[in-house]
């Protein structure tokens, strides 16, 4: 019944939807790994198919003039229908055999994996897209309301707009039919649902339902009486194989991409449930190459594209069907409504079937019920669900897919860009070291920062680790080494000038002389190129005490940095270069760079990128946070009893005698820099 009512989505006759549900079933009972899954139609997909038949072979088409066939007084104009059918079939048929084709090609290459890219969220969302494009499809047929096949951005808007506007030309026969189906085929559906621990066998009320529909049509003559929209004609046998039109591949080859995706992943994820409530386990490439071979074999009986028939599955695995034997049984009922009982359904209204499909749709609309429940969870997927639902709403579904996708890996690619970060404090008395920010008993290591960065590092975030880096340590480094050059080199001209005098033990003014050290950071300089020989001479400078220029120097409280990359599992070439350069502006500003919580395939990367030298060496890298922590702590108290920080500056002179440095006291007035 369900492969009679998915013909109506492909908008092919209805006899060829027996012909999807049987011949699927015989190769797969040989390639399949699933014990469980019925191959058949599905509606989403069916729906997929039906989109690309509609475009390609459209009724205008086959618009012939009534005054050749009633007389010259006739005007306007019918369908050819038989012309139209046959090249749907066609359409159809080559599109499965180009289905099955991309399917063994992507099983045979091992790119099963493909499907992880359709993530939950995304699934949901577009098969509640496809629910809404099929209800609106099958909407028509129930009210028996002709209307133009409308294909691509906002089809299903046109759609409902002309659906509205001839809803006076509604069949109330058929309407009520099919209200009747549908009301009927829900209730016992949800029996099934709520009383399936008690019903051995569900009830099979698609079946039942058909049954009675065709009888009482028949008997009441709908047809004639209230000129309802029967199946009329159902072929009795099988029709030959038939070689795909090769001509109309270049066509459709977009369309069949997504659709061979689709069908697969519906058919593995149905295919999973069962294997992990069985406990057994399917082979996704395995399926991929079993589905795509079954497309090319049914593609050549004129059949369209087979997934998972949820129904019939679900009928075979209540019913004990442990095996693909279940399968091939119910290939033999099929079969005998091909050979033998197809013509009996011939008086059946199409909008019973058209019923059958809607009420087949409940479960993929109360996904909408998953979408506050994804907002409570995570934000993001549920904004996925959203994202997809409406633009395979609004763009179609081949086009509604491919958004979905790219918003989808769109996300992943921002929460790797702006990933978490912090600066972390270790927990009194542990080893454990926790973000400062919500941890209040978390106390930062004296002169020590600690940052951690939870992703990968490349070329898209190293601006967002850079930025991060700044608000943890509370100051830029390139400012910080810029502004002391910019301090000692003021120094160095107050020297030249005598204003300043230089002491082994710092810089002096000279008493009784104004000085002029303290001038506005903004006032223009005298860039006069020196030629004057040097001599190099130590001064001691305390970077973070006031200084004898008037120089606005950031202050640098720590004397330690260490990255946590416990979180990064790549660095790219980018982040690479990006990294050292870090290293070479804190090390000129005297603040030491340590990285700890590494994996292992880090050390591998960095060498291979030319990493390590004189400056950045291996020594660099510990296994912990706290083992950083702790060596640091050894490394300063070792070097308490060593030589205060010395800067090395150059003394322009206007003679080549050396200056003469003198031990004074330092007068109260006098201005020093104290040692670091």
């Amino acid at each position: 019944v369900s492969g009679l009512a998915y013909a109506l989505l492909v908008a092919v006759p209805v006899g060829y939807g027996l012909y999807s549900a049987f011949f699927p079933i015989l190769t797969y009972f040989f390639l399949g790994t699933s014990r469980h899954i019925s191959v058949g139609p599905f509606p989403v997909v069916s729906l997929m198919v039906g989109s690309v038949v509609q475009s390609m072979a459209p009724d205008d088409n086959f618009l012939i003039d009534d005054s050749n066939v009633t007389g010259a007084n006739s005007t306007g104009s019918s369908i050819d229908t038989d012309a139209r059918d046959a090249q749907r079939v066609v359409i159809a048929s080559t599109l499965t055999f180009l289905v099955g084709i991309l399917q063994v090609v992507f099983g045979v290459l091992q790119i099963g994996f493909i499907v992880r890219y359709l993530a939950d969220p995304l699934v949901g969302g577009f098969t509640t897209a496809a629910a809404v494009q099929v209800f609106v499809s099958q909407l028509k047929i129930v009210l028996n309301v002709s209307t133009k096949n409308y294909n691509g951005v906002l089809s299903i808007i046109y759609t409902l707009i002309e659906i509205f506007e001839r809803i006076g030309t509604t069949n109330i026969a058929d309407l009520v039919a099919g209200l009747i189906t549908i009301f009927v085929c829900v209730v016992v559906k949800e029996i099934n649902d709520r009383f399936k621990h008690k019903i051995p066998i569900p009830i099979p009320i698609e079946v039942i339902v058909t049954i009675i529909a065709t009888g009482i049509s028949y008997a009441a003559d709908f047809e004639k009486k209230y000129n309802a929209g029967i199946v009329k004609s159902i072929p009795r046998g099988f029709v030959p194989p038939e070689p795909p039109a090769v001509s109309l591949f270049s066509e459709m080859i977009a369309a069949s991409f997504s659709i061979s995706i689709v069908a697969y992943a519906i058919a593995v994820s149905v295919g999973k449930v069962y294997a992990t409530k069985y406990d057994y386990a399917i082979d996704g490439n395995q399926e991929f190459i079993a589905f795509g071979i079954s497309n090319i074999f049914s593609g050549s009986f004129s059949c369209f594209v087979a997934t998972t028939a949820l129904s019939r599955t679900a009928v075979q695995e209540s019913t004990g069907g442990k095996t693909q034997v279940a399968g091939i049984i119910s290939a033999g009922i099929v079969l005998i409504f091909i050979v033998a009982l197809g013509k009996l359904l011939e008086p059946l209204q199409k909008s019973v079937l058209a019923a059958v499909v809607i009420a087949n749709l409940k479960g993929m609309f109360m996904q909408v019920f998953d979408v506050p429940r994804l907002w409570r969870q995570n934000k993001v997927d549920a904004m996925i669900w959203v994202f997809t639902c409406i633009a395979s709403i609004i763009l179609g579904l081949d086009l509604g897919l491919l958004a979905g996708l790219l918003f989808g890996l769109l996300t992943v690619v921002l929460r790797v860009q702006f990933p978490s970060w912090g600066g972390f404090g270790n927990i009194p008395g542990t080893d454990i070291y926790k973000k400062v920010k919500h941890y209040k008993n978390a106390v930062e290591p004296e002169g020590v920062k600690i940052l951690r960065f939870s992703s990968p590092i490349f070329y898209a975030n190293i601006d967002g680790l850079k930025s991060s880096l700044k608000s943890t340590v509370g100051f830029d480094a390139v400012k910080v080494y810029n502004k002391r050059l910019k301090a000692l080199k003021k120094i160095q001209k107050l020297i030249k000038k005598g204003k300043l005098k230089a002491t082994k033990n710092g810089i002096i003014s000279e008493p009784g002389i104004n000085n002029e050290a303290f001038k506005s950071d903004e006032e223009s300089e005298d860039n006069e190129d020196l030629q004057v020989p040097t001599k190099e001479v130590e001064i001691q400078v305390d970077w973070n005490s006031e200084l004898p220029v008037k120089v606005n120097v950031p202050k640098v409280p720590i004397h330690s940095l260490i990255f946590d990359f416990g979180a990064v599992s790549f660095l790219d070439i980018v982040a690479v270069r990006s990294i050292r350069t870090i290293i070479r502006e804190f090390e000129r500003i005297n603040v030491k760079v340590y990285f700890a919580s590494y994996q292992d395939n880090l050390i591998a990367q960095l060498e291979r990128s030319a990493f390590f030298d004189d400056v950045v060496r291996k020594d660099m890298f510990f296994l912990t946070v706290h083992d950083a922590v702790l060596y640091i702590r050894n490394q300063m108290t070792y070097s308490d009893n060593q030589d205060p920080l010395f800067e090395k500056i150059s003394l322009m002179q206007e003679s080549k005698v050396p200056i003469e440095f003198t031990d004074t006291s330092r007068p109260d007035n006098e201005l020093d820099v104290q040692d670091e």
